[in-house]
C-alpha cells in the first residue's frame, strides 16, 4: 500500500477536544493504561489511509503503545452486534504517554483529520488502568512489563494547546 497522503497545512484542522485533560508527559508513573477505540467503520479505505499515517508518524513506538488485539471479531457469543463495529485496544505504559499521544501535533493536525472530514465511521475513545496479574495466573504467564517507560520520549512530542478544565 502506498504512504497515505499528508493534508495540506491549508485543510482545516479540528480544535483539540474541549474537554482535553491536562497531562505532564515528563511523567510516567508506570501504571499501564488501555486506550479502547470503540466505533462503527463508515468508509473502511479511509480508515486504512488514516492507519498508514498513524504507522508511518512513529507516535506509538516513541510512546511505547502497541494493539493488543485486531479490531474485527472472530466471534460472537452473546447480542447482536452492528457488522460495522470495531473494537481496538492499544496499552501505553502510563497514562502520560496516552495523553502525549492523543494530543501530540502530528495525531491531532495531521492524522486524526484523515479518518473525521468525512468521517470514516463514528468512534469512543476512553482510557482505562490496565489491572494487575491475578495471583491465580502467577507461574502461568508473564505479566507485560515496560522495561523503562523513558519518560523523556513522551516530552519529546510536540503538543496541541488544550483546553483548560
Amino acid at each position: 500500500m502506498a504512504a497515505a497522503a499528508v493534508p495540506a497545512a491549508s485543510q482545516p484542522v479540528p480544535p483539540p477536544l474541549a474537554a482535553g485533560p491536562r497531562h505532564d508527559p515528563e511523567r510516567c508513573d508506570g501504571r499501564p493504561v488501555l486506550m479502547v477505540v470503540r466505533g462503527l467503520l463508515a468508509d473502511r479505505e479511509r480508515l486504512a489511509r488514516y492507519a498508514e499515517a498513524l504507522r508511518a508518524s512513529g507516535l506509538y513506538p516513541r510512546l511505547g503503545g502497541y494493539y493488543l488485539n485486531d479490531p474485527r471479531r472472530i466471534a460472537v457469543f452473546e447480542g447482536t452486534p452492528p457488522a460495522e463495529e470495531s473494537l481496538l485496544i492499544v496499552r501505553f505504559p502510563c497514562l502520560a504517554h496516552a495523553r502525549a499521544f492523543w494530543f501530540s501535533r502530528p495525531y491531532q493536525e495531521v492524522i486524526r483529520p484523515l479518518r473525521l472530514d468525512p468521517p470514516a465511521g463514528s468512534f469512543t475513545v476512553t482510557i482505562h488502568a490496565e489491572l494487575p496479574l491475578p495471583p491465580y495466573m502467577a507461574g502461568r504467564v508473564t505479566a507485560p512489563d515496560y522495561v523503562a517507560p523513558a519518560a523523556d520520549t513522551a516530552a519529546s512530542v510536540p503538543q496541541v494547546p488544550q483546553a483548560p478544565q
